[in-house]
Order: C-alpha cells, then structure tokens, then sequence
C-alpha cells in the first residue's frame, strides 16, 4: 500500500515538472506582454547584430558574407528604433544578449569555412522563423499601438530576410530547421 501511494506522489510530481518544462500550447501561444515583446526583440536584435559581424569575418561564401552584413545593418536599423519606442514608452530593453544566443555565438566562433556556413545559415532560418511569428502576433495581439505599428511594419524586412536565409541556406547545404514555407 505504501508503495502504492509512492508511486502515485511519484507519479503527480513528475507530470506537474514535466508542465513545468514543457507549458501547454496555450501559455505559449499566448502573446507576450508589451514589456515582454521589447524585452525579447533587444536581446534578439543584439545577437542578430553580433552573429551579423562574426559572419562578416568568417563566412567564406560571398552569398553568406553578403546576407551577415545586411543583418548588422537592418538589425542595427532596428534595434535604434526600437530603442527610441522602448524608452518613449518606459520599458526595459535588454542589457545583453539572451544566453543561448552567447552559447550559439561561442559555438559558432570555432567554426571555419563551409562548415560555418551551414551553420550560420541553419540559425538564421531558424531565427527569422521565430521572429516573424512573435512579430506576427505582436502586429495582432500587442496593447500599445505604436509598438503593434512598430511590429507590423518591421515584418516585411524580417520575412525577406527570411526568405533570403531560406535561399542561401539551400545552397551551402545548412540543416532543415523546420523551416515553415516561405513567406509571401
């Protein structure tokens, strides 16, 4: 009996760790706050930036060369105006970047040639995937409406840069990231 009621506790507190690892899809579909959305994309923006330079210096293809430097300046664009709506509305921006972007960004620093290049490309598709949905939602979703406006009108940039890294990511042969179909 006794180990009967062990094995239910057991059983209960590993389903509650399991939710808590794993939330149901609705707290994840669930839009993030103003505060949180800024808070995301300035760390996103950063890393963006960041990983932009180190494949400016070490990307061996031109196409990949010419795709990290159009990040550095697109992001950098964007991030000054997302700064600018941040401090206008007094929310909190992120001080550095997001630490599995540091951990993917040391990792990365040890790759050379086309082996960086898959790699670089394979983030990157898997990145803008990201960023155009939780740009998406924000655009519906968001309650300040500047930065929902703010949203909407990045959204064409991040989905040709996705676009691009799609294409580009063919070519060098980087990883399926389970990419979604290209955005119109």
């Amino acid at each position: 009996m006794r180990r009967y009621f062990l094995s239910v506790i057991l059983g209960v507190s590993c389903a509650c760790w399991a939710t808590a690892q794993n939330p149901p899809s609705e707290e994840k579909d669930k839009p993030l706050s103003d505060a949180q959305f800024v808070m995301k994309v300035s760390g996103a923006g950063m890393a963006e930036v960041d990983m932009g330079n180190l494949g400016v210096k070490q990307a061996t293809n031109p196409d990949v060369k010419k795709f990290a430097q159009k990040m550095v300046d697109d992001h950098t664009k964007a991030n000054r105006e997302l700064m600018d709506l941040a401090n206008q509305k007094r929310l909190k921006a992120a001080d550095e970047m997001p630490a599995e972007h540091q951990k993917m960004r040391e990792r990365m620093s040890q790759l050379k040639g086309d082996e960086f290049d898959r790699e670089y490309m394979a983030a990157m598709v898997k990145d803008h995937v990201e960023a155009v949905a939780l740009f998406e939602k924000q655009s519906r979703n968001g309650q300040d409406e500047d930065l929902k406006k703010w949203a909407a009108q990045t959204l064409p940039t991040l989905r040709e840069h996705l676009r691009m890294a799609q294409e580009i990511n063919r070519k060098v042969g980087g990883k399926d990231q389970g990419q979604k179909p290209d955005h119109p």
